[in-house]
């Protein structure tokens, strides 16, 4: 059986933005991908709230920043086949900066992590597979943190497709199979964050045959 290390931020834990809690778990876009792949693979979740390609937040209550966390679950997890990477929404943060600049280089970084990390065995390296997330949108309840949030969130497709090339890894652009909800802008209803699941068992499953 294939092994399979989604790592992600509140797009991947769940976030329902109508609670702020999470999406029944059958719902949550990395179960739907569990669901369509069956018994050829095992899918690890990895979703944190507010995490970050390569920001530090010190306000939060735990570490948030990928470059320090991504190769502890690389090595809790290994082997692994593929690993799954869909971040870059907080990176839009004014706090973190706020462009979408800043998530290419973080994800740039992420992508040379996963490729030479010490594995056990040494010749183990997972395939990677960088997904742009959906769109920022404006929201019905509340204002978005940055009045340029929306307009760079559309740079990150064409960034991380560019780095995809560049790195010699796999690429999928969420944007195109789901959106925000309207509600704060940034998370996913139920329909959206299952779409994302159902749209990567094709590419996943390509990628799998090549491991």
């Amino acid at each position: 059986m294939k092994q399979i290390l989604v790592y992600g931020d509140s797009l991947t834990w769940g976030a329902d933005p109508a609670t702020g809690l999470r999406h029944p778990v059958a719902q949550r876009w990395p179960n739907v991908l569990q669901a369509g792949l069956g018994a050829q693979a095992h899918v690890i979740q990895d979703g944190l709230g507010g995490r970050t390609t390569c920001f530090d937040d010190h306000a939060a209550p735990c570490c948030r920043n990928a470059v320090k966390t991504l190769p502890v679950a690389l090595m809790a997890n290994m082997p692994l086949d593929l690993v799954i990477v869909m971040l870059g929404t907080n990176d839009l943060k004014p706090v973190h900066g706020g462009v979408a600049l800043g998530a290419q280089a973080g994800m740039r970084r992420l992508v040379q992590l996963v490729a030479t990390l010490p594995y056990k065995p040494a010749t183990a390296i997972p395939q990677m597979l960088i997904v742009a997330p959906p769109l920022c949108r404006m929201a019905r309840n509340r204002p978005l943190d940055s009045a340029q949030r929306i307009a760079e969130s559309r740079k990150l497709s064409h960034l991380y497709e560019k780095l995809s090339v560049e790195m010699g890894v796999a690429f999928f652009d969420a944007s195109r199979v789901a959106e925000a909800s309207e509600i704060d802008g940034v998370h996913l209803d139920q329909a959206n964050t299952s779409a994302i699941g159902a749209a990567l068992v094709a590419p996943v499953r390509t990628l799998l045959a090549r491991a």
